[in-house]
């Protein structure tokens, strides 16, 4: 598709992946706050490559549509994040495991096992997807509010 009609759309995909993000995070809070919880904070673990490129070039690479998909998803859940007045907290995959082990006074490797051991009650899989959703979650629960993100004019 020509680039003006790939920019129209991929606003569009954009505002839609925002209005989802929106909606399930805001009916979570809804959910949790029914059953005597409040959900104040969140955390998103960012890729760990390289700015995008321009559009023309993401277009011309099936790598690079896939990078910039993920891209578009995280900045939605941010976004949504935002608008329910969540404080987030993010960290780039390849810096996680030490940003974690400096905040929570654990060496990576009594990190890596504590956060194994969390998973193992739940049985498999325990992907490493989940433990660095578990890793993220406890920085964003254990962190001061000042180094997280609240700007609702971001979003």
């Amino acid at each position: 598709m020509p680039l003006d009609e790939a920019r129209a759309f991929i606003s569009r995909m954009q505002a839609e992946a925002r209005s989802l993000a929106y909606r399930a995070i805001s009916e979570l809070q809804t959910s949790l706050h029914a059953e005597g919880y409040r959900l104040t904070r969140s955390g998103l673990v960012l890729a760990s490559g390289r700015p995008l490129p321009n559009l023309p070039d993401i277009l011309g690479s099936h790598a690079l549509i896939h990078t910039a998909d993920g891209e578009l998803f995280r900045e939605a859940l941010l976004h949504a994040c935002a608008r329910c007045d969540l404080l987030s907290k993010t960290a780039r995959e390849r810096e996680l495991l030490n940003e974690a082990s400096r905040v929570l006074h654990l060496t990576p490797s009594a990190l890596t096992r504590r956060i194994a051991n969390l998973g193992r009650p739940l049985g498999a899989p325990w992907s490493q997807d989940e433990k660095l959703a578990s890793l993220i979650a406890w920085l964003a629960l254990v962190s001061k509010p000042s180094n997280l993100r609240h700007s609702r004019s971001s979003a």
